[in-house]
């Protein structure tokens, strides 16, 4: 019974973890930004941010959280409104007016890399601020707590195990958009992802906003 229980969860983790969602989209506009290492340590911090909800839910403050509709709507509101704000940089970026031969001159010219702890602390507040994640833990993992085991052991357990498998599948993204990098870092390409992205975290920040629990 325990080995089905915990084959169930990996099976719908794994489902959880590979579909895109606010955490993706950072973690492949970083990557792109700032190579292989910008794209691992965004997952990183998204991969903490799980680690955290994984603790808070161990020790009953998600379920409190839920619970209370001021903190979950402050929640939400906040962590749509940093989607938007990343996805409107993003924007600006794909839109910023050039002169004459910018293409050439941007790429003869080393571009700005995002720094390692910006792409932590993006991740990190991309996965806090989603308010899904709270709903998630708290409805998710009493699910598959075996009979007898302590709630705190094993909700902290299957947290971490999720944040591990999170960790694993952002890096191997951020694996390939580094090593596709040359590729997508021309400039108009560059701008054309940005631009898709861009629209990607608006909307994904609104729909956030806007959707009930």
């Amino acid at each position: 019974m325990l080995a089905g229980s915990i084959l169930a969860f990996l099976g719908v983790s794994a489902l959880v973890i590979v579909t895109p969602g606010p955490d993706t989209a950072v973690t492949v506009r970083n990557a792109l930004l700032g190579g292989r290492a910008g794209g691992i340590f965004t997952a990183l911090g998204v991969s903490v941010g799980q680690a955290v909800w994984a603790f808070a839910t161990s020790l009953g403050i998600v379920a409190l959280l839920v619970a209370s509709e001021p903190l979950f709507l402050a929640m939400k509101y906040a962590g749509a409104a940093y989607l938007v704000w990343l996805g409107l940089h993003a924007l600006r970026a794909a839109w910023r007016p050039g002169e004459g031969g910018e293409d050439a001159a941007a790429a003869a010219r080393p571009a700005r890399r995002l720094g390692r702890g910006a792409a932590f602390r993006q991740g990190l507040v991309s996965d806090l601020g989603n308010p899904k994640m709270a709903v998630f833990f708290a409805s998710l993992l009493p699910q598959f707590v075996p009979a007898g085991q302590p709630a705190f052991t094993a909700f902290l357990a299957l947290g971490l195990v999720f944040s591990l498998m999170t960790f694993a599948w952002l890096a191997a993204y951020a694996v390939a958009v580094a090593k596709a990098g040359d590729v997508l870092r021309r400039p108009r390409i560059r701008r054309a992802i940005e631009g898709v992205t861009g629209a990607l975290l608006i909307a994904l920040g609104l729909r956030i906003a806007a959707e009930q629990r």
